[in-house]
């Protein structure tokens, strides 16, 4: 890679990613959640996080407002976009060129997909 820009070693990035994302969650939401595992790839990272609900959601959740709280998430996940792709150029001195994100119910998983830029000029990685 050219310019002054290190990347931390894959553990470590994978770490810093993790806890940005819970820590960005936590602050949108008020609660962050308590698993969070990171895969990264060559262009591609995912963040799976579990036990992302509060309190509240998973009481909707049981009384059968499943809907609702799917879509509520889906409204913070929107609205926090700009501050999570920021969080991964960042991280990764690389640009985000697309955002992924979806909520399970049950059990309570989500993800958060970030589709990398070519590094280097390389041409773009395609899905096998």
């Amino acid at each position: 890679m050219t310019g002054t820009y290190e990347h931390p070693p894959a553990t470590n990035l994978s770490a810093a990613i993790s806890n940005a994302v819970v820590r960005l969650l936590a602050d949108y939401t008020g609660r962050g959640p308590t698993k969070a595992r990171t895969h990264l790839s060559d262009d591609f990272i995912a963040v799976v996080v579990q036990d992302t609900f509060t309190k509240g959601e998973r009481s909707l959740v049981r009384d059968g407002k499943t809907d609702l709280v799917l879509s509520t998430r889906k409204a913070y996940q929107q609205t926090m976009r700009r501050d999570l792709v920021a969080a991964i150029e960042r991280l990764t001195g690389r640009t985000v060129r697309a955002f992924f994100s979806d909520n399970h119910a049950d059990p309570d998983i989500a993800v958060e997909c970030f589709m990398l830029a070519p590094q280097d000029g390389a041409a773009p990685s395609t899905p096998a």
